[in-house]
């Protein structure tokens, strides 16, 4: 297999500096809005590609990162201190002699390969009278985009060192993106002069319904004929689609093409050659799906094990099941990439067949709240209100409803990516050995574990109501014919707790080790 060992990223896009290692099978890159996942996927693009055209048609003021250019106009703007930006891609070994060099910022040889944008040194002389002006406004005009191997020489798309395909979900619904799929898929499996023997069939069929089909009408035309268009718009690439069962992708709807889209890129070479795909880069492939049909392909791409595959995602669902130990995680305040390969294999299976615990927003979380029940989850909000004074949704804090025997597969986590937390739960009669002795490998400086320390206060809903007699008396009591109202509320925990939440007023008292928790993690 082909495959990318190491992406490096200096002044493109978002990133000033950024490194990642990547797995030879699959990598899941997660993190919050405007984090680079997306950044990511289109720098490997763009290389692989070696589209000089492309990147020219996009602009280098839209690659170039804008506070490396914001530095350089702060600075004494000296010529030789103009920004350059630069993607390498380290390659698995290709027994290539092209691609092996020392041609890359590690200095190291290897196979790779580089795209730089960085100012045509032809045009210094203009580059620089513009940068002695007053008010010298950044030249993105005059740079140029290189592309080259680790050896040192260029390339272009033509040479495809690596065979690869961007699919992007977040563009199902436009009809350009489609084109370019089916355009870079029929690149991608098209092989040598094949390309060049379809294009001449297809304008030869063209001209043989101009002469057949067309000829009848032309007849009876003086001076001019109907004819089949042959220029750039009207070509081989333009008309062609994917069907499946004879319907064009671009008919199908929305969750239906990126199904599509997803399943044929991850497709096998039916002859086991090297004509398949080495690197599928795959935006988003819960876009516009099913529960059920994600979850199909989820297990299509899971099985995909002759490829090398990027994936950017937002779901729970497609990052937990898709083995968390393959998951890179993004944060936008930060140039460092967080890894997970550390975790157990056994905690990574947990979150592989568990059901869906927004384990996501778990890992992409600052400082979160694990509680153990419904009940402690619904009135967490107002309780934090209680407490603070301040709105739960505009502190950063996430809460979480973890059933209690998965507070440890969470801890792992939290301990592996510094994430503050803090678990509440019931001590269940015995605090000492469930609240305490049971997460000694766990607490530190940014885990801690709250529960009532009193073994009599063994749940929730017991110091609710001690805590809070009058007012559950006075909440539940009206109708109780066998049960007390502290039995009513340990057997309809979340229907009490719901009720609570509707009539709470600000003499209710939070149970201290509660106000403990919520003080905690708030500072």
């Amino acid at each position: 297999m082909k495959n990318i060992t190491k992406i490096k990223l200096e002044n493109f896009k978002r990133f000033r500096s950024f490194s990642v290692p990547l797995y030879e099978d699959l990598n899941v890159i997660v993190g919050e809005n405007e984090a680079g996942k997306s950044s990511i996927l289109s720098a490997v693009h763009y290389v692989l590609g070696g589209n000089r055209n492309k990147i020219e048609s996009i602009g280098f003021e839209k690659l170039i990162n804008t506070q490396a250019v914001k530095d350089f106009l702060a600075s004494e703007k000296k010529y030789e201190d103009l920004p350059k930006l630069c993607v390498e891609l380290y390659l698995n070994e290709q027994n290539n002699i092209d691609l092996n060099g020392k041609n890359n910022s590690d200095d190291v040889e290897c196979d790779g390969l580089k795209m730089e944008c960085i100012p045509n040194d032809d045009l210094g002389k203009e580059i620089k009278e513009i940068l002695e002006q007053d008010e010298a406004s950044f030249p993105f005009e005059y740079y140029m985009v290189r592309f080259s191997t680790f050896q040192g020489d260029g390339y272009s798309g033509y040479k495809k060192y690596i065979r690869h395909i961007l699919v992007d979900n977040t563009l199902v619904s436009n009809e350009y993106s489609a084109r370019e799929y089916v355009s870079d898929m029929y690149s991608t499996y098209v092989e040598g002069s094949e390309k060049n023997k379809h294009q001449h069939e297809y304008r030869k069929a063209k001209e043989t319904i101009k002469d057949n089909v067309l000829k009848e009408l032309n007849d009876r035309i003086d001076d001019y004929s109907f004819a089949l268009k042959h220029d750039s718009k009207a070509n081989l690439m333009t008309d062609l689609t994917l069907t499946q069962d004879g319907i064009g992708i671009e008919s199908k709807g929305k969750g239906t093409q990126c199904f599509i889209k997803t399943e044929f890129a991850l497709k096998k070479a039916d002859d086991g050659s090297s004509n398949g795909i080495d690197v599928a880069l795959i935006e988003e492939p819960e876009n516009h799906l099913s529960h059920i049909n994600m979850k199909k392909l989820i297990n299509k791409i899971a099985a995909s094990d002759d490829k090398q595959l990027i994936i950017a995602t937002h779901s729970n669902l497609v990052s937990a099941r898709l083995d968390l130990r393959k998951t890179i995680l993004l944060h936008s305040s930060s140039d460092t990439p967080a890894l997970m390969q550390d975790l157990t294999e056994e905690t990574a299976a947990f979150f592989m067949k568990a059901p869906d615990h927004r384990i996501l927003d778990f890992v992409l979380s600052k400082k979160t709240i694990l509680v153990e029940g419904d009940a402690e989850f619904i009135l967490m909000e107002a309780f934090f209100k209680n407490v603070t004074g301040g709105e739960l949704e505009n502190s950063d804090v996430h809460v979480l409803s973890v059933d209690g025997t998965s507070f440890k597969r969470y801890l792992e986590i939290a301990k592996l990516l510094n994430i503050k937390t803090a678990v509440i739960r019931d001590n269940d009669g015995d605090y000492q050995v469930n609240c305490v002795d049971n997460y000694v490998d766990y607490v530190g400086d940014d885990i801690k574990v709250f529960s009532d320390e009193d073994n009599n206060r063994s749940t929730f809903e017991i110091c609710l109501y001690q805590d809070n007699s009058e007012f559950c008396d006075g909440l539940f009591a009206a109708g109780r014919r066998t049960l007390s109202v502290g039995d009513y509320m340990l057997k309809n925990k979340t229907e009490s707790a719901f009720n609570i939440l509707v009539n709470i007023g600000d003499e209710f008292v939070v149970p201290e080790y509660m106000k403990d928790a919520i003080g905690w993690i708030k500072d």
